[in-house]
């Protein structure tokens, strides 16, 4: 893929990891984007200072990211990490076979955010003085050329001091605007990590119930077996009992040994059964405890969408305030057209007086 540009990349990192994507309608489950672990490298474009995340499944291009100053690698746990590429519309998330490649990975991410962001700056100061040379001596001859042409200019300082601050009001609300925006995506961000989470909390509870309900019937089968297996012994010993009453020999040795044999394995079979139940107790002590996990991980999840319903009643005040102040704006936009208008007839007719009393000064 992209041939032109892969001859001139350089890889600088490669790992493997699970390839998940943030679902675009709900903007909060993961999808899956690759079947098992694929490689996920880093690539550097000397030619161009760009560098770039690739990750390929087969012959489709399951990440194409260039990494820009603005992007954070967020470890949301100690396996997994995600980042949003604004420019796809979409965020990222990588699973991890160990912790150690996590980390290998977020530092490698934050080395090259670094990089990037120093070639940006390199670039912007390049760009600014290659401008400011291009344009300095021409526009000097320019605004020279425009003192001595340009008429005078009359000055309205009502409305232009007006039209200056529904400007400033309206940056200001979009920055309130934005911020809020921001803070609605990071509660969207730790809610999708809870849900992460208590999907993860969820599946293992549903295993140990199933778990629990395969063990809890073996228990019974087994407690079954066991009143049986000890009726069972109470017979052979009897019946040892009984022989070693009469005091046979013969026949009746052999058939002492045999039970007295079935009797130890008998005996051997109890105590795994005994064993075997206090394994299934000590997995439903872990079960309860996995239940408290869960309970914790529904608390959290509740607050996370409490604090979403906040800040989304705050958005809908902020869009509300600006929705004011840009109508605002308009009014405000209408009565300087209007004024200009009047201050354009009355010049109108200040000149025609002018020129009226120039006429009764010359007669």
């Amino acid at each position: 893929m992209f041939p032109h540009h892969r001859e001139r990349e350089q890889p600088i990192f490669s790992t493997r990891a699970h390839v998940f994507q943030i679902d675009p309608t709900t903007k909060r489950n993961w999808i899956p984007a690759s079947k098992h672990a694929v490689s996920v490298s880093f690539f550097y474009d000397a030619n161009r200072n760009v560098y770039r995340i690739i990750s390929v499944g087969g012959t489709k291009a399951i990440i194409n990211c260039t990494v820009t100053p603005s992007m954070t690698f967020t470890k949301t746990s100690q396996k997994f990490g995600q980042w949003a590429d604004s420019r796809a519309n979409t965020v990222y998330g990588l699973g991890f076979a160990t912790e150690q490649q996590l980390h290998q990975f977020s530092e490698k991410f934050k080395e090259v955010k670094d990089a990037a962001r120093l070639a940006r700056e390199k670039s912007q100061d390049k760009e600014l003085a290659n401008t400011a040379l291009t344009i300095a001596a021409p526009q000097f001859s320019q605004d020279l050329s425009d003192d001595l042409q340009s008429p005078p200019m009359m000055c309205v300082n009502g409305p232009e001091d007006k039209l200056f601050r529904s400007q400033s009001a309206d940056i200001t609300l979009s920055a309130e605007k934005e911020r809020i925006k921001k803070m609605l995506s990071e509660g969207s961000v730790c809610d999708m990590n809870l849900e992460a989470e208590l999907f993860t909390l969820q599946d293992s509870n549903s295993k140990l119930v199933a778990a629990l309900h395969e063990a809890n019937a073996n228990v019974e089968q087994w407690k079954k077996q066991l009143v049986a297996y000890q009726e069972e012994t109470d017979r052979l010993r009897e019946q040892v009992a009984e022989l070693e009453a009469h005091g046979g020999q013969g026949p009746s040795d052999l058939l002492k040994d045999e039970l007295t044999q079935s009797l130890e394995e008998l005996e051997a079979l109890l105590k795994a059964k005994d064993e075997e139940i206090h394994i299934l107790q000590s997995k439903k002590a872990e079960y309860h405890e996995m239940e408290h996990d869960r309970d914790e991980a529904m608390h959290r999840l509740r607050e996370m969408e409490m604090r979403n319903s906040e800040l989304e009643r705050r958005i809908q005040n902020t869009e509300q305030n600006l929705s004011n102040a840009l109508e605002e704006r308009d009014r405000v936009d209408s009565e300087i057209h209007r004024a200009i208008e009047i201050l354009d007839i009355k010049i109108f007719d200040l000149n025609d007086l002018r020129q009226s009393l120039v006429k009764l000064i010359d007669k």
